[in-house]
Order: C-alpha cells, then structure tokens, then sequence
C-alpha cells in the first residue's frame, strides 16, 4: 500500500454511522471488524463478459469477496497471501479509505464508512497504520519532530504533544539528535522506524501493520517485533500483521488468516495454520517459506 502512514485529519476522512465519541484511541473498547465485505476495482471485461473475474473463473487483483475479519484486544492476528490476493484492498478498506461494495467495517458498534475526515477523528487514532514503504507516508520538507507531531495535533491528542514524541521515538531506537533531521537525511531503516514511532505517538487502540521490518537490520527487526509484541500483551493493543515472512507470523501472531483470490480460505491458530494447513493455498505458502529458509540438501559427489 502507498497510501501515509500516520493518519490525521488531514489523511482524507470517514463518517461513522452516530455521532459523537472519544478522541482517545485507547478508550476505545470492541473488536475491529470486517464483515461479509466484498470490493472490486474497475476492470476490462473478460469472458463471459463478467466484470472483475478472469476467464478461469478466479477474481481480478483487489477484488474482495464476502470477506469477514475480526481483530480484538490484546490479540494479534496475521494476514498473509501471495501478491494480488487481496490483502492490501482489505487493509485499505478497515483504515476506511475504501467503501465496500457489500458488507460493513465497524469498531465496536460504531460502523465506518469513508466521508468527512473531522468524524472520523476518533477513528484515525484508535487504528493506525505502519506501511512498508515509508517513503510515501513521511514529507520530505518536515522534521522528524514536525512529522511525528502533526497527528498529534490533527487529531487534538490530549497530553504533551513534546513529550509523546520523544517517548515513541525512544521506543523504536531514534536518538534525540535527530528531531530536526528530514527524511532525507536518514537511511531507511531510520525512516522505518520513525514511521513506526509516528503511528505509535497517538496510542492507538489498534494497529494495522505492512510488512513493518521489512527495511530493518536483524537486531532492530528483534527490538521492534518485541515492542509490538509487548504493547499487544501488556497494554492491550490489537494488531493485524500484514507479511510474508511466516517466521514472523509465527513468533507475533496468535492467529492466523490467509487470502487468495480475494478470499480468506483459512483462519485458526496459527500453530495449526503453518504446521497442518489444511486448504491448498496455505500449504504453498508453507511450502515455498520452507523451501526459502531450508533450501535441499545437495547430494552426495553433486557439484554444488
């Protein structure tokens, strides 16, 4: 996904279907859920002349159909699928960027849908998001202090603005020094963490995480996965994490649901997902991690 990493009321809006509410995204209490949500982008026709579906029956890349997800407190969740098989049109949707084409996202009992950024205030602290790419979510003309509080302010975040900023970035491992340094005056596994930092600042009561090491060095890629891992177990958070790396998903997530073709064809534990998967899609996706992290022996007096 390219869209920012951060939300504030500035990151394009939402409406909720009643008024008022919180503005503390820890407050925030009831599942994150998707329910029977279907979604599909333009398309050509193909055979048959049916919009979004290929002439051998599968879905076009993003299409969604009657997907249903539920994250919870205190509890974390792994998406995982091959490219094109619809997670990033899931993400986008429960960030209420998207607008379903059947079925609802709501937090709580509160139900969302896109609309006007100031109702969604509320909405934009309680579920953050940490992209892959921070390149697209952090402005090159603003310091790392000027970045980080921006939704803080956007989104009137009770608290000292100062103070919360450097906590979050203290978290991730970002000297003080660099405040007043912009993006490009960092590396990427900077900019990584400042990304993480900024989506951390507000205390959102959930977070939707894109591959979130992915530019990080092993020992800040351990550092990381344990704050986020700490902040699920000691403080609540609810975390949905978007990656690849079923190593990864292993060691964070309790559960685990994989997509293809704009399904999910199977969720449960996630022990039970990667050691007996039991639909096909699930057993290529532990095949072929199996075969990236152990490659086959070469035999005996074969060249190597």
């Amino acid at each position: 996904m390219s869209d920012g990493g951060a939300f504030s009321n500035s990151d394009g809006g939402g409406s909720v279907s009643n008024s008022g509410g919180s503005n503390s995204g820890g407050s925030v209490t009831g599942a994150l859920a998707a329910d029977r949500v279907s979604f599909a982008y333009p398309a050509p026709r193909f055979r048959g002349g049916v919009h979004g579906t290929r002439h051998d029956g599968t879905l076009h890349n993003g299409t969604l159909h009657n997907v249903s997800l539920h994250l919870a407190p205190s509890s974390s969740t792994a998406l995982v699928g091959s490219s094109g098989s619809g997670k990033s049109t899931l993400v986008r949707i429960l960030l209420a960027l998207a607008k379903p084409s059947a079925g609802t996202v709501a937090l709580g009992a509160r139900e969302v849908r896109p609309g006007l950024a100031r109702s969604l205030r509320w909405y934009r602290q309680a579920v953050q998001y940490i992209p892959q790419n921070p390149a697209g979510s952090l402005d090159p003309r603003m310091t790392v202090s000027q970045l980080l509080g921006e939704p803080l302010r956007q989104l009137r975040v009770a608290g000292n603005h100062r103070a919360l900023v450097g906590e979050a970035l203290e978290r991730v491992e970002v000297p003080a020094g660099l405040m007043e340094r912009r993006p490009g005056e960092l590396s990427g596994g900077q900019n990584q963490r400042v990304a993480i930092a900024r989506a951390l600042a507000v205390q959102p009561a959930y977070l939707l995480a894109d591959e979130p090491v992915s530019g990080l060095d092993l020992p800040l890629r351990d550092t990381v996965l344990s704050l986020l891992s700490s902040l699920v177990r000691e403080e609540g958070l609810g975390l949905l994490l978007v990656t690849h790396d079923l190593g990864t998903a292993a060691r964070m997530c309790g559960t685990t649901s994989v997509m293809a073709h704009g399904r999910i064809v199977e969720h449960g534990p996630t022990h039970r997902v990667l050691d007996s998967p039991g639909s096909p899609e699930a057993a290529a996706l532990v095949q072929a991690s199996a075969a990236l992290h152990f490659p086959p022996a070469v035999p005996a007096g074969a060249a190597p």
